[in-house]
């Protein structure tokens, strides 16, 4: 029963994330677009009273009209909407998720056991787990020092751009390092949310509640407050994009346990940020289209390098010098049927995973080369609680019938 109801909170918990963040970077993306299609108003009146820019829309059957003030309006309304708790909900489920399934049991899910340093290949599960934590906070405090010490006045974002892909690249390096692959991908993007989720937190919402108090006592607003927010806002749009491709990674086994996976990763999160950077301009009215090209460019390029090198992991052998079914089966029997089960004896599975189950031979031969694509890239059995010996993998490579 305990089992289930972790099965039934991690459902309910990742229903929750979705909405979340789709409500969160629709809206996000919705902003950005209306920002940068803005046009000068035509109206004398609305230029007068310090109408910056406007954008007339037709959806839904309906008109609308916004409006951006360049300065304080000559009234602020009671009911300013405010855009801030979908961004919360976001992070705390998507954290709250992580705990559930990754921080409850870390040596299955977190610990590294191939990585080639040795001090992340032996950590302890509560190990695992408190570098989980040091490395979300640790990226977001370099992240905000970069931003604080690079462009503080907002006059060099270019160059802060650099210095945040270059973190990016570190980050993914570090992650494949010290984590397992897939734990590694979603920290990654983990990263990016919480870097994401803390602009707003610590600098967007801060600082236009501080405009909107100086507004409503006549005083003029920190020009540089808005600067900020602007800044920050920009860089959690470019980070939209990828950080979607990596929350959603954990369902592909060759990409992040590849051998250059950090490498596969940083493609991923600059080809996301320049396929944004096409839409991001084309709401200006500029058409770039070398911006997507460039970015598909990139995912071919993680396309060739992720692809099986030489023989692929159970290309069928000569007739007969292969293992037979049965040696097949006692494998999988001994490594993978506790959790691959109509009824699984792996605590915390209710369930067999991706609805996979070996309690057949007809069910174990139909999933053949997926059983062997797994198992050849390590993916299977996860953390090899299993204990699954590169001379077993080889059998199962080698297994033609």
């Amino acid at each position: 029963m305990q089992a289930y109801l972790l099965e039934f909170v991690n459902f309910m918990l990742r229903w929750l994330h979705v909405i979340a963040a789709i409500a969160w970077i629709g809206e996000s993306i919705y902003f950005v677009m209306l920002d940068n299609g803005l046009r000068k108003p035509k109206a004398a009146e609305d230029r007068d009273k310090g109408v910056f820019g406007e954008m007339w829309a037709v959806h839904g059957g309906g008109f609308y009209h916004n409006q951006k003030y360049a300065t304080a309006p000559a009234k602020l309304p009671e009911d300013l909407h405010w855009s801030f708790w979908k961004s919360y909900t976001t992070w705390l489920s998507g954290f709250a998720l992580f705990v559930l399934l990754y921080m409850t049991n870390p040596g299955f899910y977190l610990v590294n056991p191939n990585s080639s340093w040795e001090w992340a290949a032996n950590l302890s599960g509560w190990q695992a787990n408190v570098l989980a934590l040091v490395f979300l906070l640790a990226g977001w405090v370099i992240y905000n020092e970069l931003c604080k010490r690079i462009s503080p006045n907002m006059d060099r974002d270019g160059i802060l751009s650099l210095a945040v892909a270059v973190l990016m690249v570190v980050v993914a390096y570090l992650s494949v390092q010290m984590f397992s692959g897939r734990a590694a991908f979603l920290l990654t993007g983990a990263v990016m949310a919480t870097a994401m989720s803390a602009n707003v937190f610590f600098w967007i919402i801060p600082g236009q509640r501080r405009m909107v108090k100086a507004m409503k006592a006549g005083e003029e607003p920190n020009p540089l407050d808005g600067k900020r927010g602007k800044q920050r806002s920009v860089h959690n749009t470019y980070f939209t994009l990828p950080v979607v491709l990596l929350m959603i990674s954990n369902h592909y086994s060759f990409v992040y346990n590849h051998e250059y996976a950090w490498v596969l990763m940083a493609l991923f999160i600059f080809a996301g940020a320049l396929i944004r950077q096409f839409f991001v301009l084309m709401h200006t009215g500029k058409i770039q289209p070398a911006y997507p090209v460039a970015g598909a460019a990139l995912i071919l390029v993680a396309f060739w390098l992720a692809a099986p090198a030489g023989q692929v992991t159970g290309t069928p052998v000569a007739e007969g010098a292969g293992p037979d079914f049965e040696e097949v089966h006692a494998l999988i029997d001994q490594h993978c049927v506790a959790c691959h089960s109509r009824q699984p004896t792996q605590p915390g599975f209710t369930s067999p995973p991706a609805g996979v189950a070996y309690d057949t031979e007809q069910q174990i031969l139909g999933q053949k080369e997926r059983i062997q694509q797994v198992v050849g890239s390590k993916y299977m059995p996860l953390g090899n609680m299993t204990g699954m010996t590169d001379e077993e993998r080889e059998v199962i490579a080698a297994w033609s019938e």
